[in-house]
């Protein structure tokens, strides 16, 4: 429970009681069950706008903008600043790009990207948003654990080392994956007639959560704290406009 209540307080912006125990050491583990939540609360929010009768463009761009705002931007920062590293060409100057708190061009340009292709997909979503948001920010987040797992670590110390010490092993990924698939077989449940397209979801979604993290350790030859966040980001936005065909 120490561990839940710091992956709160590290992911998100939402209030924590100070009474609570914290143990931040393996808070990378229950990062996709804070996606959940984080989908579930944009879920909630979306459903009132939709009963105000709010047009579904504006609906869709509030839910962003709160989606950004629950995070903290921690994610999308690191999206940022993951930009601004793959502009540079030198190897030797990446990392110290990436660790610069100033935004440069590349990093505007992803920001806007992402908010942008998350808000049309968004948008172009008429039915079962609720389990649209929920699977986008859960498998993302799982997409992260992957790449924390599978790849080295750049640096020997940063805000991303603590979490390679936490996921040492494929059991440390698999619980979340089996809480994840939990919620395509209550997508099953709810329609039975759908179950291919629910069981197709999973697996682009587990395929897109290892491409996204591969591509990224491709380019950059390993991983920072930076780009898990760029794999959560990424991973989000591309299944989100999946989920549109």
């Amino acid at each position: 429970m120490a561990s839940i209540a710091a992956a709160i307080a590290f992911y998100t912006c939402l209030p924590v009681p100070g009474s609570w125990a914290l143990k931040f050491q393996g808070v990378a583990k229950f990062a996709p069950a804070i996606g959940l939540l984080i989908g579930g609360l944009l879920a909630i929010l979306d459903g009132l706008l939709a009963m105000l009768g709010m047009p579904v463009l504006s609906r869709s761009a509030l839910v962003v903008v709160a989606w950004v705002g629950i995070t903290g931007g921690l994610h999308l920062d690191g999206a940022m600043d993951t930009a601004d590293g793959l502009a540079v060409t030198d190897p030797q100057l990446r990392l110290q790009v990436m660790a610069d708190s100033a935004t440069g061009a590349f990093g505007a340009i992803a920001c806007a990207s992402i908010l942008l292709l998350k808000t049309a997909a968004l948008t172009e979503i008429e039915t079962d948003r609720w389990l649209a948001l929920m699977m986008v920010a859960g498998w993302g987040r799982w997409g992260q654990m992957l790449a924390i797992l599978r790849y080295r670590y750049l640096k020997p110390r940063g805000k991303g080392a603590f979490h390679k010490k936490a996921i040492r092993s494929v059991r440390d990924v698999v619980p979340m994956l089996v809480l994840l698939l939990g919620l395509t077989g209550l997508q099953v449940i709810l329609a039975p007639e759908k179950w291919s397209i629910a069981v197709g979801m999973a697996l682009e979604a587990m395929a897109i959560a290892f491409l996204v993290g591969a591509w990224f350790n491709h380019k950059l030859g390993g991983h920072t704290g930076d780009s898990y966040g760029a794999v959560v980001e990424w991973t989000e936005a591309v299944l989100l406009c999946l989920l549109t065909v």
